[in-house]
């Protein structure tokens, strides 16, 4: 493998082999930088284990400070509920004309909520959906009969964490214009939730391994103490 020149000065600057958060944030932001406002993520490897339904850990938190990103709403709902999320500003809202649409490809949405007598008509495009993960879900509060909270809450920030097949946690928060304070903020609002969502199953050491990572920078082990 050719060690390209960010690659090099990104080793440089990676001195040690875990931070705490601040000397973590610090040494992420001094990483070389993309042409463009990177996303930065936090990855957590959980010590549960996902086979078991006790042992899931899924949930949302409103970050802080938002994620950076300009989030596309599509409201699939009829009526009142419909008119609802015209005012509150959902990107996209209708019932069968927008299923079809996604029958047809179309995904330019980066969050979908319905009301909970719609669920059958989105259901016929769930195999399209969860994959992506952009399936409604009544434990993310997609699935709601209050439509304009949902809208202002995603539009404010509101992101999901779920546990993957691997026991691993993703989340988004913040871009690395935010600046160290504010990614602080944010990581520590994603990390408590995190905590409280620990499984009673869940036994041993809960936080395996954290991480902060920008799109096209090193990893940067954090060093978290429960």
């Amino acid at each position: 493998m050719k060690v390209t020149k960010k690659i090099k000065q990104a080793n440089e600057i990676l001195t040690e082999r875990s931070y705490d958060i601040e000397k973590g944030v610090e040494t992420l932001l001094a990483m070389p930088k993309a042409k463009f406002d990177e996303t930065v993520e936090l990855h957590i490897r959980l010590g549960v284990d996902g086979r078991n339904a006790d042992q899931q850990v899924r949930g949302v938190c409103i970050l802080p400070h938002g994620t950076g990103k300009s989030l596309r709403v599509l409201v699939i709902a009829k009526g009142d509920k419909a008119d609802d999320a015209v005012k509150a500003g959902a990107d996209y809202v209708g019932a069968e004309d927008m299923i079809a649409k996604i029958q047809s490809g179309w995904l330019d949405f980066d969050v979908c909520i319905t009301t909970p007598d719609m669920m059958g008509l989105v259901g016929r495009v769930a195999r399209v959906l969860g994959p992506k993960g952009l399936m409604p879900n009544p434990k993310s509060g997609t699935v709601t009969m209050d439509v304009t909270k949902a809208i202002n809450d995603a539009k404010a920030g509101k992101v999901e964490y779920r546990l993957d097949k691997t026991n691993n946690v993703h989340v988004i928060i913040g871009k690395v214009s935010f600046g160290k304070e504010k990614l602080i903020d944010n990581f520590n609002t994603v990390l408590e939730a995190i905590i409280k969502a620990k499984p009673a199953a869940a036994k041993g050491q809960y936080l395996k391994n954290v991480t902060i990572a920008s799109t096209m920078g090193r990893g940067v082990k954090i060093n978290v103490v429960m």
